[in-house]
């Protein structure tokens, strides 16, 4: 009878760890999806894309652990210009807001303070990237765009569900890869970084886009084939939020677009029409047919400093069973006033599936 009750305590005590390690193991990252802002911005309107992992921080810009307890991780992209690395890794609060803390955020900043933040944390925490680090012009990136991005742009966070074994894998192929510089405009941007990451946790589903995109990769079309996944795959518990621009240093930024729409909404289209009527129709009538899928629901829940922790806070204790047991494969290369909105098959509209 007492070797019964042994049993059947061992059997429970198992099942409790077991469930226990479940939980443990499970994680969030979410793709950010940002607007473009100033002059580039109004000549290449497709914006940027990095990702933020949960339990993934930076040892150094260019090295990754682990998070600690209390830890909120870490947002890592591919940049131009930064010390001939390829990929950066900065945690999440300085990489919104240039501070280590969310206190010490202000409501309304201006360009002096823009600058003092920025260059306190630079003199603080990038030295190893070097003391020569360029600041960046009109249409060349610099070391500023690794910190403060919350003075610049809106931010549309699409947060995923990740397992403990992913990230761990990520982890260790990015340390051992190497972080050398591959950044091209059309072929090796930070879109194409977040498409092999991504693949990495969502096999074969990130490719490139002959239509609506000419080949190339864009942080809109990354951000819809995310979506379209999540809307097969539930277990994925995509949802998006919106973290807000702060005022005073820039004017608002600007909605992101694909390639056919920055060509056929902008001023782009004026010489192309000149110059050859017949591409500037078949463009203008893919964008109508293909390139005007929406990405943002209605109502997302608005992310402050006070509460980025909702960015880490599953509605749920579930893997991404459907990709928990992929491993990384490749290296590396190439306040809240509106509640809570998950990923929805309305969300997800577009007149045409895209050409993959």
């Amino acid at each position: 009878m007492l070797s019964i009750r042994k049993a059947i305590f061992y059997s429970f005590a198992f099942f409790v760890l077991g469930v226990i390690g479940c939980l443990q193991s499970h994680g969030q990252a979410a793709l950010l999806l940002e607007e473009p802002y100033g002059f580039f911005g109004a000549v290449n309107p497709t914006g940027h894309v990095a990702i933020y992992f949960e339990r993934i921080c930076a040892e150094t810009p260019v090295k990754l652990r682990r998070c600690e307890p209390g830890e909120l991780g870490a947002v890592i992209a591919r940049y131009q210009g930064i010390a001939g690395y390829d990929w950066v890794a900065i945690p999440l609060i300085p990489y919104l807001y240039s501070v280590e803390d969310a206190d010490d955020v202000p409501a309304h900043v201006n360009h002096d303070a823009v600058e003092k933040l920025r260059n306190n944390y630079r003199e603080t925490h990038l030295d190893s990237l070097g003391d020569k680090l360029p600041r960046g012009n009109l249409v060349r990136g610099g070391w500023t765009q690794l910190v403060g991005a919350a003075y610049e742009r809106r931010i549309y966070a699409f947060r995923f569900d990740t397992t403990s074994n992913q990230d761990d894998a990520l982890i260790e192929r990015m340390n051992a890869g190497p972080n050398k510089s591959k950044f091209n405009l059309l072929f090796s941007n930070c879109a194409d970084f977040a498409r092999v990451v991504l693949n990495d946790y969502f096999p074969h589903t990130f490719r490139r886009s002959i239509f609506p995109d000419a080949g190339m990769t864009t942080p809109k079309q990354i951000t819809y084939k995310l979506k379209r996944y999540a809307r097969k795959h539930p277990e994925t518990q995509l949802t998006v939020f919106e973290i807000s621009q702060i005022p005073g240093y820039r004017h608002e930024s600007r909605s992101i677009k694909g390639i056919d729409e920055s060509i056929v909404t902008t001023a782009y289209a004026v010489p192309l029409v000149i110059a050859n009527p017949y591409l500037a129709g078949g463009l203008f009538v893919d964008y109508l047919i293909r390139g005007r899928y929406h990405l943002i629901p209605k109502n997302p829940e608005v992310l402050g400093p006070e509460n980025l922790s909702s960015l880490t806070a599953s509605p749920a204790p579930k893997e991404n069973f459907a990709s928990a047991g992929a491993q990384v494969t490749s290296a590396v290369p190439d306040g809240s006033s509106t509640p809570q909105s998950p990923a929805t098959d309305s969300d997800l509209k577009e007149p045409g599936a895209a050409n993959e």
